[in-house]
């Protein structure tokens, strides 16, 4: 049975764009991208979609972007715009706070695409990164065209991962998903306490040292100097915060107890300084020369920062 591409109705505002709905798209092919601005995954699929938005739109390609958030205030769209616009998006994009577009999919992922045909059926599906080459053949094959791929090169955040050095899961901050907490005496959960980092961290393992409160899906410095430690293993290092109720506040940066000099991510100068101004995902880190583990720990200049989770590349 045939499954077509459902209403596109209960967001809160499109971006790019009037809304569309099914109807309207008849005749084009669709390629729906669903996203969160905080989530590596997407950005370093970005700019395969954004290519081939540009490359096949004069074809009959529509790319409609559905950002659907995943912490709480990704439901700002104070932070979608930048995030739409710092990736240079220029094809229409749906904000899904109410998860009504997620939903009617039946979605679970991000990201996640959907390639449907000129008739409005869904003819394939993929979730999360990979598969590029076969994903831009089914956008053709629907447009009925046949020509060699677009190029495409990701850089900073959406460089592609070093698979094979990435040996460091996602790691979330809240309690309701964090794991591996290292602090000395564990967590107080909804408190504002002082903890301290452990004299060693084994690998994979996160702890806090200062004041902080551990809500469910963040941890909140409750002072000036409160920093977070993590071991890991992998090329590239983030981590997704928000400013809360401050407009900025600096963090330092430092790899094994010293500044990360040609190892500091885009977001980092080479002292390891940087300022959140903005809630989305930083890269504190991306190892120069061989890649091994590494202690890592970010110390915040003001108290009010929000830190979600770490992930890495």
């Amino acid at each position: 049975m045939a499954v077509h591409l459902p209403p596109l109705g209960g967001a809160v505002e499109w971006l790019n764009s009037e809304p569309l709905d099914p109807a309207g798209l008849r005749g084009r092919v669709v390629l729906v991208n669903f996203w969160t601005l905080t989530c590596i995954n997407w950005l370093r699929q970005e700019p395969y979609v954004r290519a081939w938005s540009r490359a096949y739109r004069d074809d009959g390609l529509v790319v409609v972007g559905v950002h659907t958030p995943e912490f709480t205030f990704e439901h700002l769209g104070d932070w979608v715009r930048p995030a739409v616009a710092a990736r240079g998006i220029d094809y229409p994009v749906v904000v899904d706070n109410d998860y009504a577009v997620w939903s009617v999919f039946d979605n679970h992922y991000w990201p996640a695409l959907y390639f449907v045909d000129r008739d409005g059926v869904i003819r394939d599906q993929h979730f999360g990164e990979g598969r590029y080459e076969q994903s831009e053949r089914v956008i053709q094959q629907l447009l009925g065209i046949e020509r060699e791929p677009v190029p495409v090169e990701g850089l900073g955040v959406e460089a592609e991962a070093d698979w094979d050095q990435l040996r460091t899961p996602e790691t979330y901050l809240g309690f309701g998903r964090g794991e591996h907490f290292a602090s000395p005496n564990g967590a107080a959960l909804d408190e504002r306490r002082a903890y301290d980092l452990p004299d060693s961290l084994r690998l994979n393992h996160w702890a806090l040292a200062g004041e902080w409160t551990i809500a469910p899906e963040k941890a909140v410095a409750g002072e000036a100097g409160g920093s977070i430690a993590v071991r890991f293993h992998a090329r590239d290092a983030h981590v997704v915060l928000a400013p809360g109720a401050q407009e900025s506040i600096p963090f330092r940066v430092l790899l094994d107890g010293e500044p990360p000099g040609p190892s500091h991510g885009v977001d980092v100068d080479e002292d390891g300084n940087g300022v959140l101004c903005d809630g989305r995902l930083y890269q504190l880190v991306r190892q120069h020369d061989a890649v091994r583990e590494r202690t890592l720990e970010i110390t915040f200049g003001a108290p009010g920062a929000e830190a979600y989770a770490f992930t890495f590349g």
